[in-house]
């Protein structure tokens, strides 16, 4: 799809397509209004501003849209819609020991109870090690610090997907 294609887009199909990237009804709505996209960078920034304007109930909806790092029962069955994107970023854990996968599936477990909200990382690139590092340093996070930082994440994943929505 090219950014000519998305600018073309109209309704459920385009809001589709922007759920994918991000589950944020208000991000959205956001984006539609910012619409037509000059460029790709064009469009990366008034996602920044899109997401600047959303808040911690519009966070927790976009985090719903996304499976538990080292779910992948989850992720084949509740998110097939997203799967192909959520699919690459989580690819490392595919190859993940069975020890590294059940530490994930404990410490998310954990994670959930204490915040709220499951466990959001900007996974592409990482290792499943490295998530279960992240996860186990970021569990002793405040509630407020958290959020903020899983705000971070989702921002980093959304854009990532609006990259991958037009290559």
């Amino acid at each position: 799809m090219t950014i000519e294609d998305l600018n073309k887009l109209e309704g459920p199909l385009l809001e589709e397509k922007l759920r994918h990237c991000c589950g944020s009804s208000a991000w959205i709505n956001q984006m539609i209004r910012l619409m037509p996209f000059a460029s790709i960078d064009d469009l990366l920034s008034k996602a920044d501003k899109a997401w600047g304007t959303t808040n911690e109930q519009d966070w927790l909806e976009a985090f719903s849209h996304h499976p538990k790092i080292g779910d992948l029962k989850n992720l084949e069955q509740k998110f097939a819609s997203t799967k192909k994107f959520a699919q690459g970023e989580q690819s490392s854990v595919n190859t993940a020991g069975k020890e590294t996968l059940e530490q994930l599936v404990e410490g998310n477990s954990l994670y959930e109870k204490k915040f709220g909200f499951i466990f959001i990382v900007f996974a592409t690139g990482k290792s499943a090690e490295e998530m279960l590092q992240l996860l186990n340093q970021r569990i002793n996070n405040n509630r407020n610090t958290e959020l903020k930082i899983a705000s971070g994440e989702q921002q980093k994943i959304t854009k990532l997907r609006l990259q991958k929505l037009l290559s």
